[in-house]
């Protein structure tokens, strides 16, 4: 086999693994903030908004939705707990790994 052909197959190898990968980790304040839907914080106060983006490709391959998700939702509850809310819901879809979210807190 060509040394080419086996460097690329090496190379979407590795782009592969990569794409199912998360490397968000939630922080301590982060644990406390739950993912809820709307009909979820009607008895809550809104503190605000954040706006979470994560990488969506490894080089030019598209990485895993559910990967790129978690990582959003992570992130977002990493942001809600620096902010004191205990909750977030998805305001919105994800677009090119990003997606924003209202941040509450709950009782």
């Amino acid at each position: 086999m060509p040394r080419t052909t086996l460097s690329t197959m090496y190379l979407v190898l590795i782009a592969s693994l990569l794409s199912s990968c998360t490397w968000v980790r939630v922080t301590p304040e982060g644990q406390n903030v739950r993912l809820l839907t709307q009909s979820q914080v009607a008895a809550c106060q809104r503190i605000g908004t954040t706006t979470s983006t994560t990488t969506s490709k490894v080089i030019v391959i598209p990485r895993g939705s559910e990967s790129v998700q978690t990582e959003l939702v992570d992130l977002a509850r990493n942001e809600a707990g620096l902010m004191g809310g205990n909750a977030i819901v998805a305001d919105g879809t994800v677009i090119e790994g990003r997606q924003r979210f209202i941040v509450y807190g709950c009782p």
